[in-house]
């Protein structure tokens, strides 16, 4: 069982350091819902294709490893509950 503990200490350290970094390095998206209400949201090509851009795989990265890390929180809670 300690075995198990150590890989997913590791494991969870480098998802950890991984969203971290993903965090720091996403742009800032300045238009949020305060555009869209003030009729400055602009509804064009880019926009309905964001998610092949470099930004839309960073954000998709950076949700996916936010599932991840809930995930490993809770497997760990769990073992060392035991």
């Amino acid at each position: 069982m300690q075995i198990v503990k150590g890989i997913l200490i590791v494991i969870y350290f480098i998802v950890c350091l991984a969203l971290i970094i993903l965090a720091m390095i996403q742009s800032k998206e300045d238009a949020g819902l305060s555009a869209t209400i003030t009729g400055n949201s602009t509804s064009n090509f880019f926009e309905k294709n964001k998610a092949n851009t470099k930004e839309g795989k960073q954000k998709k990265w950076t949700v996916i490893l936010g599932i991840i890390l809930v995930v490993l929180c809770i497997a760990l809670g769990a073992i060392y509950a035991i």
